[in-house]
């Protein structure tokens, strides 16, 4: 049998690659880089001038919250995830909750928010209110300077799915997060959703 180039079975005929604030990138099947691996980032500001900034949703670390800052309760089970590459020694957070629970939360996609008073999120979690779906703190996150991510569009590194579509995933994470993305993509990436993360696993 003659060699084929198989990535040509996945590939989109007509992909969007416009994008904007609240967006959603899922990373395409073969991306091998260890933070964007099967990644689903959620865009929380995007400038064609200025750049792009979002956090990696779906990739937890071996951490609970409480290993990671003073003044949480340990008996407190909160995952923590990593945002992506930048800032690491950075805590950062979006959530479902709103500004009318975590004053200073800004609005940037419909049904989620990011940041806001800190101790506000942290009373949260230590009174025992429900994290999973409504809260999720991240180490680092993603950027994208001016025209970098455009080009990285057009590269097809990335499917976008456009804001208000995808308030669930937070509450999904690893390989689950990222096939219900690539479902929420619509039935022409389907063929995406054969390829595991772990391509050695086939």
């Amino acid at each position: 049998m003659k060699d084929l180039d198989t990535s040509l079975f996945f590939r989109i005929a007509a992909p969007d690659r416009t994008v904007r604030e609240g967006d959603l990138l899922v990373a395409q099947p073969f991306l091998s880089e260890s933070y964007f691996r099967h990644a689903v980032i959620t865009l929380i500001d995007y400038s064609p001038r200025g750049g792009a900034t979002g956090v990696v949703l779906n990739k937890s670390v071996d951490y609970r919250l409480a290993d990671v800052l003073d003044g949480v309760d340990p008996e407190v089970d909160v995952e923590v995830y990593c945002g992506g590459p930048l800032s690491q020694d950075r805590l950062y957070f979006i959530h479902t909750l709103g500004d009318s629970i975590i004053p200073g939360a800004r609005l940037y996609t419909p049904g989620l928010w990011v940041g806001g008073d800190f101790d506000t999120a942290i009373e949260y979690v230590n009174a025992g209110y429900p994290a999973e779906g409504m809260i999720r703190f991240f180490v680092g996150y993603s950027g994208w300077d001016a025209g970098q991510l455009e080009s990285e569009l057009e590269e097809d590194t990335w499917a976008v799915m456009h804001q208000g579509r995808h308030q669930g995933l937070i509450a999904l994470s690893g390989d689950a997060c990222w096939h219900e993305a690539v479902r929420g993509l619509g039935p022409d990436y389907r063929s995406w959703r054969l390829v595991p993360d772990n391509l050695h696993s086939n």
